[in-house]
């Protein structure tokens, strides 16, 4: 049997040990043989990232329940192995995969996926939801009732899990309700001396044992909603949301950014953990879908016309506008080529599919990839033919506006807040110095516009894939500029931008978010173009990773690293994320 290590690789003594064996072995006999997959061969799907990284791995292990879940815990850290949880695996920073085969233990990863379940408080006003939980199932499960979960475009579609996105204080959209986050969970760490330990903090009764708590939360037997638990910090109660965010963002001259992965305020337990403990359960808001919605699509050549503008919705309004998303005009053209069999394939099948698709696609290419006679990227080579044969799908009017116009945004309102914004943008366009116009979008427009903003984040993936002879590798960098920063265009120097063969800007407007692909020249070293972009972004007071978090390609910054170091000590979850050591610590324990 081959137990995750091919052969001559470091660590191949260790990771074949005897100590490893019985490892495998005792899983086995806890989850059934079907459920401990140590072939690299089998479980390659899951130690590879979805955009980039991967490494090695004892086994994958895929628990059905949670106290299976607990117990598997138990015996790596028993055995001293290292643990990486795991779901839908759709982060782009590496941070829910191995990365390389230079760790100092054993590796196993849990996918908890099969832990799908999601229960109602308060009539859906509150939901807790199991690790492998996801955005889609949540809403599906909200949607009868009429209400919503904190983020509704782009993880929705590609399966990510629940847990996941408060795992990375992820973004999204969605103005009003600011980064994944919760204070209220139920999760495993290991402490100094090396013990799991089990921590409910859910503010729910649910027993005093581990078999006792997580059988009676997995079935939803909560023996009492009690009083929420305070704070540790200020003795305030814990909150299910980032209840202050309209606030911070509505602070426009604030001289810091509104949100970002390593934010102080926003690392908190299971919030932003990065997976340093294991997650068995979070406690979350839902909120009111509204009665009606209008967006409005708005175009301008002028980069300081969309300063003001975001200022003024964001101060200027009796209610800040739901979302705020940004296409720069050349990222409209590579969406609109390399993004279209995404669009019509979530536009056709809708999103519940698109996890499966996913998944499918990855383990075809994965496969693919071990036929050197065959293509590089051949998946996406026979896609991309395919959508040359699918007719126009973007409105007439969008496009229009593509000719017209560099910057692009679409700005959705509700119920009250419609009509005064409406009257704001009239007299904002019909200013002298405002460069630009709108238009109110019907339903299928404001669809089509927003599923197009969606692929916008996959065509620079699928481009560089397609040409990856003529060009060279893909950096992509999500950052937070200040609240206050109105120079919100990039100027690079010429010994940066030299390098460049295409530069794509698209994001969360509003909240001063953006998602920049950078595709370089054929030859371009990544990583010091990387490391100029950073020195840059730094020099500008931005911070970066916004919302996807530090994985494997970032430093964590001090506080983070301090949070990391809190929750585990002795370095047995998710080892070497945010560029930290892999090696074990002891601490006090044995």
């Amino acid at each position: 049997m081959n137990y995750g290590f091919d052969e001559g690789k470091q660590g191949l003594n260790r990771i074949h040990s005897e100590d490893s064996r019985q490892l495998l072995l005792q899983l086995e006999q806890l989850l059934g043989a079907d459920r401990v997959v140590s072939d690299p061969k089998r479980n390659e799907h899951y130690r590879k990232g979805f955009r980039s990284g991967g490494g090695d791995a004892l086994a994958v292990i895929f628990p059905q329940h949670l106290l299976h879940m607990w117990r598997a815990l138990q015996a790596c850290v028993d055995a001293g192995a290292i643990i990486i949880l795991q779901a839908a695996n759709t982060g782009l920073t590496e941070g829910s995969t191995p990365s390389g085969s230079d760790y100092d233990r054993p590796l196993v990863i849990i996918n908890t996926l099969q832990m799908e379940t999601i229960h109602l408080l308060e009539g859906g006003k509150q939901v807790v939801a199991l690790p492998g939980a996801t955005l889609h199932r949540l809403e599906k499960l909200l949607t009868p009732i009429r209400r919503a979960p904190h983020s509704e475009i782009g993880s929705s579609c590609l399966g990510a899990s629940i847990v996941g996105g408060i795992a990375n204080n992820s973004g999204g959209a969605l103005c009003q309700r600011g980064p994944a986050y919760t204070e209220l969970a139920l999760f495993a760490r290991v402490n100094e001396r090396g013990e799991l330990q089990l921590i409910n903090n859910l503010g729910i009764e649910l027993g005093e044992s581990p078999e006792e708590i997580l059988t009676n939360l997995e079935h939803g037997t909560f023996i009492r909603v009690g009083q929420l638990p305070y704070s540790d910090n200020d003795r305030r109660p814990r909150t299910a949301s980032d209840r202050d965010y309209v606030a911070r963002l509505r602070d426009v001259d604030a001289d810091t950014p509104a949100r970002f992965n390593a934010d102080p305020r926003r690392l908190f337990e299971t919030s932003g953990c990065a997976g340093k403990v294991a997650v068995f359960a979070v406690r979350l808001d839902t909120f009111p879908v509204p009665e009606r919605t209008q967006t409005f699509y708005i175009g301008s050549n002028d980069a300081r016309v969309f300063s003001r503008l975001r200022r003024g919705l964001l101060s200027e309004l009796p209610q800040i506008p739901i979302l705020g998303e940004y296409l720069h005009r050349d990222m409209f053209d590579l969406a609109a080529d390399y993004g279209r069999d995404s669009f019509y394939t979530i536009e056709k099948l809708g999103t519940r599919r698109m996890p499966k698709f996913f998944a499918l696609k990855g383990r075809v290419d994965a496969w693919l990839a071990k036929r050197s006679f065959l293509p590089r990227f051949l998946s996406d080579r026979l896609l991309q033919q395919f959508s040359k044969l699918l007719p126009q799908h973007l409105p007439q009017r969008m496009l229009d506006y593509r000719k017209k116009y560099d910057h692009h945004l679409i700005v959705k309102v509700a119920d009250d807040a419609i009509e005064p914004a409406r009257s704001w943008l009239t007299a904002f366009f019909n200013a002298s110095e405002n460069n630009g116009e709108f238009f109110a979008c019907t339903p299928t427009e404001a669809s089509k516009a927003m599923l197009h903003r969606f692929v916008s984040a996959g065509a620079a993936m699928r481009y560089q894939a397609v040409h990856n002879k003529e060009v060279g590798e893909l950096l992509p960098l999500d950052i937070a500029l200040r609240r206050n920063d109105q120079e919100w265009q990039e100027e690079l120097p010429a010994e940066i931008a030299d390098q460049l063969e295409y530069r794509l800007y698209y994001g969360h407007f509003l909240c001063n978010v953006f998602h920049q692909d950078y595709i370089l020249k054929k030859g371009a070293d990544v990583k010091q173009v990387k490391k100029a972009m950073l020195e840059l972004l730094e020099r500008r007071g931005a911070c970066y990773p916004a919302e996807h978090n530090v994985g494997h390609l970032y430093q964590a910054p001090e506080a983070q690293l301090k949070f990391f170091e809190r929750l585990d000590p002795t370095n047995s979850f998710n080892p070497g994320i945010g560029k930290t050591d892999k090696t074990r610590r002891c601490c006090t324990c044995g």
